[in-house]
């Protein structure tokens, strides 16, 4: 392990429980096989990863059947599959302005294609949509609404189950980008009526890059992305109607997945509640350490508010990039900075023409790591302010 300080946990998660890489070395050496595409012991081992991964899945995310849970190669494969699989010429789609591009990209995509109407929801400062802002604009040809679940700059955290009664209400369908709530949040499909769920395996479920997934409700039938080899219903020319081989042609990342069941299996043994708890209460920490430091902004929700554990801020006078290479190149010290994916978040912030620096706490960290984070600011700080 190298001794760099890591507070970039909001891109990836690191370091992964001792776990998830025994799993993944140990599927390599004894049954990486193809799932799906063979009677013989190593592929039917590595079928039962794949299902025991859903299995646990389903279990954090509250859902019913673990086939309703397609795995695909991160957030932003699962948003794309959602969307463009989802929405039909006509249809108007309602999202809010601090999704990432995820969100972003494959909307004003079919929107520049004449696909569909698009209307974003303004957040507050703090990352706060409010629900009657979300009513108000929907229609009658309003077919889906997308938020995210937890806002990758701000932190801020979306009332995601009352948003999910509206669009029951309304008869629109609700995709949640759970890209920093997965593991960290607690989570339940049906009670928050969340009809479709992106998550990624590398983040708050604590498994490798590569892996991540969709939830699907039983009853929506979205258009495949990708189209292939599948091993079920393989004399059709279509591609198949059972799930979850309907969107998952190719062969599956079964290391990677080995990988993020372990990571599952962690999330659950010390549950969501317990992880936010930690998350939270050091973000607290490295909050009020910072505004102790003169000059410093910090972006989203204020001091002992809920929120996930991201910081952004900004150093009064020096550039946002610039603070992180030093962190980095002087004091060892990983954290993002720029637009985090997420111009229109830095629009409403702000910070548009800065950027800010992101300091992303997970699990793992320790109190002494954020003390260090804040000695390097305050030393980087007296240059600027």
């Amino acid at each position: 392990m190298n001794d760099v300080l890591y507070f970039d946990q909001a891109a990836t998660s690191w370091p992964k429980p001792p776990s998830v890489m025994e799993a993944m070395l140990q599927c390599m050496q004894e049954y990486a096989a193809n799932p799906g595409r063979g009677s013989h012991q190593m592929a039917v081992k590595s079928s039962r990863i794949l299902f025991e991964a859903r299995k646990n899945l389903a279990k954090l995310f509250g859902v019913r059947n673990p086939n309703d849970i397609s795995f695909a190669l991160n957030t932003t494969h699962a948003l794309n599959q959602a969307i463009k699989g989802f929405v039909k010429p006509g249809d108007h789609v309602i999202c809010t302005n601090v999704e990432h591009n995820s969100v972003r990209r494959p909307l004003e995509d079919l929107k520049a294609k004449g696909y569909i109407e698009l209307t974003y929801l303004l957040h507050d400062a703090e990352g706060n949509v409010r629900i009657e802002d979300v009513r108000d604009a929907l229609r009658p040809n309003t077919s889906l609404v997308v938020v995210n679940h937890s806002s990758n700059l701000l932190g801020s955290i979306m009332p995601v189950g009352d948003i999910g009664e509206l669009c029951k209400r309304h008869g629109a369908r609700l995709l949640v980008d759970a890209a920093q709530s997965a593991g960290v949040l607690p989570i339940h499909v049906g009670d928050m009526n969340i009809d479709m769920l992106a998550f990624p395996g590398h983040k708050g479920l604590l498994g490798p890059q590569g892996t991540g997934g969709l939830y699907i409700h039983p009853d929506l039938e979205l258009e495949p992305l990708l189209h292939g080899g599948t091993g079920s219903q393989s004399e059709s020319i279509a591609q198949p109607t059972v799930r979850p081989d309907r969107y998952e042609a190719g062969t599956q990342n079964t290391p990677g997945i080995a990988g993020l069941n372990e990571g599952v299996k962690f999330v659950l043994g010390e549950t969501v509640e317990r992880i936010h708890k930690r998350e939270w209460e050091l973000t607290q920490l490295l909050m009020a350490g910072l505004l102790e430091i003169e000059g410093i902004t910090i972006l989203g929700p204020k001091l002992g508010q809920n929120k996930t554990g991201i910081v952004s801020f900004n150093i009064e006078n020096a550039d946002s990039s610039e603070v992180a290479f030093i962190l980095d190149q002087s004091f060892g010290i990983a954290v993002r900075s720029g637009y985090h994916c997420t111009p229109l978040a830095h629009e409403t912030a702000g910070t548009l023409a800065t950027g800010a620096v992101r300091a992303s706490v997970g699990y793992f960290t320790k109190e002494a790591e954020i003390k260090t984070l804040l000695e390097a600011v305050k030393e980087i700080q007296t240059q600027y302010v």
